[in-house]
């Protein structure tokens, strides 16, 4: 009796197993592939994070203390144009008189061209800084290395930087209402701030 329930069983496992093994030796050949893959590609889950991180260090180090804590708090950063006829032709109409225009620096995003005093949208120019260090992955750059280098290509050299991109009027990428409304965060970040400021200043220092 013991004898043939033994060969039953033994007769169950084989046909369980004839069964199943096909697809345990699917399953365990996905799973070789994809450790393979992750040994060829070099990806690591927390490389994306551990770039940005890196990367808002170094824009910190390089703009100044009213650019980092804008781009820390609103997520972008705004720069003076100093081009006497503005940014382009169709612009200096809006410029001749005086009135100073400046640029709203987004991460992978076009360059904004517009006048502080009315918040008027002058121009989008899209630029890109593919990251060519990187065999793997999307070559994008990470999101505060994209802003530092415009901020760079701004500030060194403004004038090449609007030559060279691909111009547009506004709203070709970016929606216009959305930069009308970072405009107004701006101007109620600088007041919130300049009032900080005053505060600070007017404080009576700690005695020593």
């Amino acid at each position: 009796m013991i004898l043939a329930l033994s060969a039953t069983a033994i007769v169950i496992v084989a046909l369980l197993w004839e069964v199943t093994w096909p697809r345990l030796a699917e399953l365990l050949e996905q799973r070789r592939a994809r450790r393979q893959r992750i040994a060829v590609d070099g990806f690591d889950p927390g490389r994306e994070r551990r770039a940005e991180q890196r990367a808002r260090q170094l824009l910190k180090s390089c703009v100044n203390d009213e650019e980092w804590a804008m781009y820390r708090d609103l997520g972008f950063i705004r720069v003076w144009g100093r081009l006497a006829g503005g940014p382009e032709p169709g612009a200096s109409a809006a410029t001749d008189a005086g009135a100073p225009y400046a640029y709203l620096v987004y991460p992978h995003k076009p360059v904004i061209a517009f006048l502080p005093q009315t918040r008027q949208l002058l121009n989008e120019y899209c630029v890109e800084f593919p990251d060519e260090t990187r065999p793997y992955g999307s070559a994008r750059l990470p999101d505060s290395d994209d802003v530092l280098a415009k901020w760079m290509a701004l500030t060194g050299d403004e004038r090449r930087l609007v030559g060279s991109a691909n111009m547009h009027l506004p709203g070709r990428q970016v929606d216009p209402k959305a930069v009308r409304r970072d405009l107004w965060r701006l101007s109620e970040w600088e007041r919130a701030r300049l009032a900080r400021q005053r505060r600070q200043s007017s404080s009576p220092t700690a005695p020593s």
